[in-house]
Formats: C-alpha cells, structure tokens, sequence
C-alpha cells in the first residue's frame, strides 16, 4: 500500500473519531446503556473479573472483555462518563473508516470517499456510535477479518494470519460464540468465491477448533466465577437463548424487509447498484466489481447467518453495513452505463437535500414541539451554511470533480449535527433516570432504611436506578401484593405510578408519595414505610 494512502486513512479515521465523540460530556445513561455502564461502574469499585457484574453477582449474558475497555478507560478519570464508556464504540467505528479508505482508495478515492459517506448517513451507524455497542466492535472485528484477507491477495500485503485469529479470539470475547462465527463466515465467502479451497478447508478447521477451544474457556471461567448455576445461566443465555426467540423479532426474513429503514440510505442504494450492474452491458469484470462481488457475498453471509437465530435485532447486522455501504457507493466507480448515472445523480440529489430537510424539520418541530426543540438558533445557523455551501458546489463548474465529495460531506455534516444537538439531548431528557435516582438515593441516605423495588425488573428498570447511584446497593425485589404484605418496616418502596395507583385500597395504597418524578419516560413514586408500619 502506498504510504499517501495509509496516511491519508489515518487522517480519514482520527477526523471521524472527533465526529463521533462531538459533543460529548458527563451525560447520564439511558436505555441500553445503562447496563454496561453499570458493569464498568461495579468494575472500578470491586476489580477487573472475566464475567461483569450487577448487585455484586457475576452476569452472564456477556464476558468481561467489552466492560474492561470501559474500565481501563474510565481509571484515569476515577469514575466512568458517557466518553469512557461510548469511546470503544467510536473507536471501533473509526477503525472501519480508515479500512474502507485504505480497500477503496487503490481503485478510486471518490468511491472511498462516497463509500464512507453513505456509511456515516446509516442511521442505525450513528445511533450505536454513540452508545455502548457491541454490534458496531464485531463490525470492526469483521471488516478487519476481510480487509487483511483481501489485502493479501490483492495489495501485495502479508498474509497476516495470526493477526486474523487474534481478531477471531476478540470477536469472540465481545460478543460471545457469534462473535467468532460472523467474521469466519466473511472471510470463508471470500476464499470460496476465489476457489481458495485448500485455505478454505484449513482455515474452517483452525476456526472450528479456535471456537469449541473459547467456548470451553468461557463455560470452565463461568464455572470459576459462580459455579454450576451461573454456568447454566451462561449457556442459556449466550447460546441456547440466541436461538430460541425469547428477545427481538422470530421474523425469518426481517433483516431483508422490517430492517431496511435502519440502515437507509446504504441499504436500499446497494440493491439498485446491484440491479445497475446486473443490467449493464458489457458488464464490468474488473477488479473493482469483483471486490463488489465480495462484498455482496460477505453481507449476505452475515445476514443468512443471523437470520437462523430466532432473537432478531436490527443492530445484530451492523457488521454488513460497510460492505452495503461500498456496494452502494459503486456508481461512482463504474464510469461508464446509463443506470450508474442516474444512480450517481439519485445520491448526489439526496445529499443535496438533506440540509435542507432537516431544517424544514426543525421548524415543523418547533412548531409542535416547542418545548423540546432544543440550539434552535445554532442548529439553524450550520444547516442553513452547509445547504448553501451544498447549493453553491452544485451551481459552480469548477467543482466538478469534487462536487459529489462535497455534497456528501455537507449531508453527513447536517445529520450528525442534527443527531447531536436536536435528537440526542431530547431523548436524553424523554428517557432521563438521573435526576428521580439522585433525589429518592438523597431521601434514603437521611434515613437508611432498606430500598423495596416493587414490580421492576432486576435486569431492567432497576438497573437504571442503580447506574446512578455511586455505591453498591443491594435492593430488595417484590412482585405481588403478598410479598409487600410480608415487609416490616423501616423500608423505602419505589414503583411505576400505576403499580401504586393498582394499590389503593391496601396499606401501600394509603401510603403518601415521598417523592414523584419522571423515571425513564415513566410516572414513579418513591414511600416510606415507617417502623412498626
């Protein structure tokens, strides 16, 4: 590889690495995140261990491994952030822009470029970005896996072996059993398209005796950490209840239909390409639609092969997005064809509109929601720049040659800013369980007493409680009325208003609310039973 490329991937990476974590401060976690934050949370107070914990005990739908990237982030600062716990999850998504540009950039730049616009426009792309994800580090872990395997072949690189089941162990302690089998399938479809078969064969035997020797090392870990009962809890969740349909949609074909929204526009666009180049004559045999070729092979592996399972989430299928994303991108590298045109001048349309959609969103949010419509006026002032600069690079012939780079940086400019200062600070306001924590953890502390989750999931909605709290707490669970009835005070109780509504009528019910609040878009009540209540 040239060394202009490689630098230039570097400087691509590091600038989407300042994108991904704009913005950024000490925000309170909501939603999905709360959990890992959690994890990292108990790990900075209690010491590294090969499983993450909750209320003090081993947890086993996860390894450790993702908790410890957390943790060795946050030991610096002494407490765990919203940029500690996010910056794996940006980092691994720079890691995909620098090796998208340095697999693209030999044949054409505008394609790299293109290539990584359409992937930064991906809305599932930027939600998990900015969260706790690990989905988008098996991506990175999987688009390694086929980069070094192509760059073999094609680059003149080194065929770097043991650096691909290095990748293989650490897609397996992000994300379980899945996490080795994904990039293994990727890098089998590339070998089998080139007729590979003797590098197929080893490698499948190597991978298959890399799986069942980390499955081994888990479930021998699991039975170290908490003994025979985490160790079937280990196997229910990380491998029979993958299969079984317990969470996320048993729709067989919702990667193909349900999912398509959440990785628009990369998605749909690869699709048309697909058509363009089927359609085309003569059609193009040369390396870069073969490169096409194998990247429609390695997404469609990932898709196939997640759509056994039965639990279906639109994020589990983060790690084909970069491979729609270079196949959509491809009109820009076939010069030649009526169908790739038209398909060039669709995206460069798109991109020139987004600015302007955006803001015409805004003001219709403004108007309904005024309340939470939030940087109005700067919001406005750079989507009003970025259309303008988008409007002049269409209207002025000199910037023919860059003029699709430029509109895709300008779109990609305008959502970013969009998510980051309109969409993230109102969902983190809808979704909010700092400040209801802070004040019921500030009543109990006056008076220590026990606290009562009544009807709120362990690994749930008290988990949300919990990662605010800057101690370790041990609350107690209740899930029906007799259990209540059981309780001797002094006790605090928490529940969903309508919990202590379904009450009234009962001891509880008579009990005056201590403390009401919105609690992850939720009415809540905190009660004090009294001593010999």
């Amino acid at each position: 590889m040239a060394p202009r490329i490689r630098h230039q991937s570097l400087a691509l990476g590091l600038l989407a690495l300042l994108l991904f974590c704009a913005g950024v401060y000490h925000q309170a976690a909501i939603g999905f995140d709360s959990r890992f934050v959690l994890f990292a949370q108990e790990m900075l107070r209690n010491g590294p261990s090969f499983f993450p914990t909750t209320y003090g005990e081993p947890y086993a739908d996860y390894s450790g491994l993702s908790t410890l990237f957390i943790w060795v982030l946050s030991l610096p600062f002494g407490q765990v952030s919203s940029l500690t716990a996010w910056l794996p999850s940006a980092i691994a998504a720079a890691v995909i822009v620098t090796l998208m540009y340095r697999l693209l950039a030999p044949y054409s730049t505008r394609w790299a470029l293109l290539s990584i616009a359409l992937l930064l426009l991906t809305n599932t792309f930027i939600t998990e970005t900015r969260a706790v994800s690990l989905d988008l580090m098996l991506a990175a872990v999987t688009f390694a896996v086929f980069y070094l395997g192509y760059a073999a072949d094609h680059f003149a690189a080194r065929r770097r072996w043991v650096m691909i089941f290095a990748l293989l162990v650490l897609g397996f302690w992000i994300r379980g059993p899945i996490g080795l089998v994904i990039p293994t399938g990727v890098l089998c479809s590339y070998l089998l398209i080139e007729l590979q078969w003797r590098r197929l064969l080893v490698f499948g035997l190597l991978a298959s005796a890399l799986l069942a020797g980390c499955i081994g090392l888990m479930l021998w870990l699991a039975d170290v950490s908490g003994g025979p009962g985490f160790l079937q809890d280990v196997i229910r969740m990380q491998f029979m209840g993958r299969m079984d349909g317990s969470e996320g949609s048993g729709d067989l074909l919702y990667y193909f239909t349900s999912s398509v929204g959440n990785y628009a526009l990369a998605w749909p666009l690869a699709v048309l390409a697909l058509i363009a180049m089927a359609l085309s004559r003569p059609r193009d045999t040369g390396p870069a639609s073969r490169l096409v070729m194998y990247c429609v092979a390695a997404g469609l592996i990932v898709m196939i092969g997640l759509s056994i399972p039965q639990a279906k989430k639109a994020r589990y299928v983060l790690p084909m997005l970069p491979m729609a994303a270079i196949v959509a991108a491809y009109p820009f590298q076939a010069a030649e064809g009526r169908l790739f045109a038209w398909l060039r001048g669709l995206i460069q349309a798109l991109c020139l509109l987004i600015p302007g959609s955006l803001m015409v969103g805004l003001l219709v949010l403004r108007h309904k929601f005024p309340d939470e419509v939030t940087h109005l006026p700067s919001l406005f002032v750079i989507l009003s720049l970025l259309q303008a600069a988008a409007l002049t690079v269409l209207l002025q012939p000199r910037w023919r040659d860059w003029r699709a780079q430029v509109l895709a940086a300008c779109a990609v400019l305008a959502l970013w800013s969009f998510y980051i200062l309109q969409f993230e600070p109102v969902q983190r306001e809808l979704y909010d369980t700092r400040t209801f924590s802070q004040a019921a953890f500030e009543l109990i502390e006056k008076e220590p007493a026990p606290l009562v989750m009544h009807q709120m999931g362990k690994d749930a909605k008290a988990i949300k409680f919990m990662v605010n709290i800057k101690q370790d707490l041990k609350p107690v669970f209740t899930y029906d009325t007799l259990q209540l009835e059981n309780l001797k005070g002094p006790a605090w109780l928490m529940m969903d208003r309508n919990v202590y509504d379904a009450l009234q009528g009962t001891a509880f019910g008579a009990l005056p609310p201590v403390l009401s609040g919105r609690f992850d878009k939720n009415d809540f009540v905190l009660l004090h039973l009294k001593q010999g209540s």
